[in-house]
C-alpha cells in the first residue's frame, strides 16, 4: 500500500500542530509491513538541519511552496495532487481544511483521498474575509468528496454532521508520546530559571493562542513576584500581532525561547510549576496533551476542545478573561500540595497509527 501525505508543512522538526501530528503518526504505522509512506514537504520549510530524504523509515519529498501565509498551502497542495497523479499512490491523505480544497481535483484524477479535519481553521483570528471563505470551501470540498473523513475531536465531528450531513466520520484523536522527563537543568539555568520557579506556555505566535492576555494576567497576578513566565514558540510569518507580542513580552520580563525541540523542551516541561493554555481556538491541542503526559498542574481556557479532554473543573478558566486567569494562577500556585496524574491511554500514538492504517484498508476495500 503506497500512501502520500500532504496538507502539512512537513517533517521533521517543523513548528505546528498538524506537523507534530504527522511526525508522530506515521513512523509507528511502519510496523505494518505492507505500507510505504511519503510525506510531501513544503520547500519553504526545508532547512539544512531537516533536509533529509528519509525520516524514521518515512520518505520525505520536497515540493515547491511560496513562503506566503495566504498562498503556500493551496499552491503546494495543488502541486502535490499533480505529483500524486503521476506517481499513483493507493491513498492520498490530506490534512487540514485549507489544503482539502484540492480534493475534488484529486478525485477527478482518480486518486483515493482520506481527509483529516484538524479543526475549522476559518475561526482563527489571523485570517481575513477572503481567506476564511477559501478555508470554508476547503472544508466543504474535503468533507463532501473525500472517501473517508477523520476528525480529531467529537466537536469537529458534530460540526461536519450539522453543516454537511456527513455522519460516517471516524474519530481518531491527536496523540502524545510518553514524556521524556529530563532532570538536567543546564538549559533552564541558561534562561535564568530554577526548577518549579516558572509558568510555562507553548505555541505559535498567532492571536488565537491568547498569549497577549496570558502575559497581562500573569503580570497582574501576585504570583508574578515569585514565578517567571516562559513562552516557547514563534511566528511562522512575522505579523503586527507577533511583533507586538514580542514587544509586550520584553516590556513585562517574559522569557521567550523561540521554537525549541528535544532536550530544551523536555527540561521546560519537566521542571515547570504550572502549564497554561489560553487559546481561543484549537482542534485538539497537542501542547495540552504533552503537559498532561508530564503530570503538570494545568490551567486551560474553557473552549470546547479543551473541555473535551475532561480535566478537573478547577483546570478551566473563562476564555479571554485577564481577571479570571489572573485569579486562577494565584489559586493554583498557592496550593503547594498540588500533584497531578492523567489517564493517557486514549492518546497513544501506536494505537492511533493502527486505527488510521485500518481507515486506509477500508478505503481500498
Amino acid at each position: 500500500m503506497k500512501v502520500f501525505v500532504t496538507g502539512t508543512r512537513g517533517i521533521p522538526d517543523i513548528q505546528g500542530g498538524v506537523e507534530t501530528h504527522c511526525e508522530q503518526l506515521y513512523p509507528p504505522m511502519k510496523v505494518q509491513q505492507d505500507i510505504d509512506i511519503t510525506v510531501i514537504r513544503r520547500s519553504a520549510y526545508v532547512t539544512p538541519a531537516n533536509n533529509i530524504g528519509i525520516y524514521k523509515d518515512i520518505r520525505v519529498k520536497n515540493l515547491y511552496s511560496p513562503k506566503s501565509k495566504s498562498f503556500e498551502a493551496i499552491v503546494h497542495s495543488f502541486l502535490a495532487v499533480l505529483y500524486a497523479a503521476i506517481k499513483r499512490p493507493d491513498i492520498l491523505h490530506i490534512h487540514a481544511v485549507g489544503p482539502n480544497l484540492v480534493t475534488p481535483l484529486a478525485q477527478l484524477l482518480g486518486l483515493r483521498v482520506v481527509m483529516t479535519h484538524h479543526g475549522p481553521d476559518y475561526e482563527r483570528k489571523k485570517w481575513g474575509r477572503l481567506a476564511k471563505t477559501f478555508l470554508k470551501l476547503g472544508e466543504w470540498a474535503g468533507v463532501k468528496f473525500a472517501s473517508k473523513v477523520i476528525v480529531i475531536s467529537n466537536g469537529i465531528g458534530k460540526g461536519i454532521d450539522q453543516k454537511y450531513g456527513r455522519k460516517d466520520y471516524i474519530l481518531i484523536p491527536n496523540g502524545v508520546p510518553k514524556a521524556v522527563k529530563d532532570n538536567g537543568v543546564d538549559y533552564i539555568s541558561s534562561l535564568g530559571l530554577e526548577p518549579q520557579g516558572y509558568i510555562f506556555a507553548l505555541g505559535r505566535f498567532v492571536p488565537e493562542k491568547g498569549f497577549d492576555y496570558l502575559i497581562k494576567a500573569w503580570k497582574q497576578s501576585s504570583a508574578s513576584k515569585d514565578f517567571k513566565l516562559v513562552i516557547a514558540g514563534d511566528a511562522d510569518h512575522e505579523t503586527d500581532y507577533s511583533l507586538k507580542l514580542k514587544e509586550l513580552a520584553k516590556k513585562e520580563g517574559v522569557i521567550l525561547t523561540g521554537f525549541i525541540k528535544g532536550s530544551p523542551l523536555y527540561q521546560l516541561y519537566t521542571h515547570a510549576k504550572l502549564f497554561v493554555i489560553p487559546s481561543f481556538y484549537e482542534g485538539l491541542p497537542i501542547a495540552l496533551l504533552e503537559a498532561m503526559s508530564y503530570d503538570l498542574n494545568i490551567l486551560a481556557s474553557d473552549i470546547e476542545p479543551n473541555l473535551e479532554v475532561k480535566l478537573p473543573s478547577t483546570t478551566y478558566f473563562k476564555t479571554g478573561s485577564i481577571e479570571d486567569l489572573s485569579t486562577r494562577i494565584n489559586e493554583k500556585l498557592a496550593d503547594s500540595t498540588a500533584s497531578c496524574s492523567y489517564d493517557m491511554s486514549r492518546y497513544n500514538w501506536d494505537s492511533i497509527a493502527k486505527e488510521t492504517y485500518f481507515v486506509y484498508k477500508k478505503v481500498l476495500e
